[in-house]
């Protein structure tokens, strides 16, 4: 099986089982927008954008700007399917920033091309992800830089999951598949592991144990056997994330 085609039956087998899903509540999926502010971004991604001084910066994904905002290039793009993550980023961004609301690349056509393309922790929400990088490319004149966590980020609650629903999670896919992704679409990447820091470490415990719980599919009167669940069933293991990095392909 091709890796582009592993990637999209992996990322398939995170669906929720309909019988859960139907029973749960509220919608499991997103975040808080508070997670994506500017202040949020990891050097490594910083960096790799920075090393080629663009002058335009296009980030796919960008939620609140923290891969884009604090590279201080003079042009700023942003796309985002989520209107409140989208203002968010244009107050960080400041004046002249633009923005382009919709899923990528459902609205590529609609976005000019940047020195770099930006897109982090988007991909695995993403099956066609041939597609999905491409289009990143041939909108780069410089360079594309993907950031994304080593393991799809879900993992970390597989024995919560197993303990309330008796299911196992799936493990793919990861970013050794990803750069496999990229290889047999002939790009040559290269790329940083790093030490990730905890996205909620400094979320009060109220909101990570409201969000826990929606993710579970659980309702809120469940909280209390859910907070003593997170403390039996603590992910231990390392948090790492990969920046990847390759050549853009616009005006060529």
């Amino acid at each position: 099986m091709r890796a582009t085609e592993r990637w999209a039956a992996e990322l398939a087998g995170w669906a929720i089982d309909p019988e859960v899903l139907a029973a749960a509540p509220e919608s499991p999926y997103g975040f808080p927008a508070g997670l994506f502010g500017a202040d949020r971004g990891a050097a490594a991604t910083h960096e790799a954008v920075r090393a080629v001084a663009p002058r335009s910066v296009l980030d796919v994904g960008c939620g609140g700007g923290a891969a884009s905002v604090p590279v201080g290039a003079p042009e700023l793009l942003g796309v985002d399917e989520s209107p409140e993550l989208l203002a968010r980023f244009a107050a960080a961004a400041g004046p002249g920033a633009r923005t382009f609301p919709g899923r990528w690349p459902d609205v590529a056509g609609e976005v000019p091309a940047a020195d770099v393309v930006v897109c982090a922790n988007v991909v695995y929400n993403v099956p066609d992800v041939a597609g999905f990088v491409t289009a990143l490319t041939t909108h780069a004149r410089r360079r594309v830089v993907v950031e994304l966590t080593d393991v799809h980020p879900w993992t970390s609650m597989a024995g919560l999951w197993r303990h309330f629903h008796g299911q196992d999670r799936p493990a793919g896919p990861t970013a050794d598949l990803f750069g496999e992704v990229l290889a047999e679409l002939g790009l040559a990447a290269e790329s940083v592991t790093w030490q990730r820091d905890d996205p909620w470490r400094d979320a009060p415990a109220d909101v990570v144990l409201a969000f826990t719980r929606r993710r579970l599919c659980l309702p809120a009167d469940r909280e209390p056997e859910v907070a003593e669940a997170m403390s039996r069933f603590a992910d231990a293991r390392p948090r790492t994330a990969t920046t990847l990095w390759w050549a853009g392909a616009a005006g060529r």
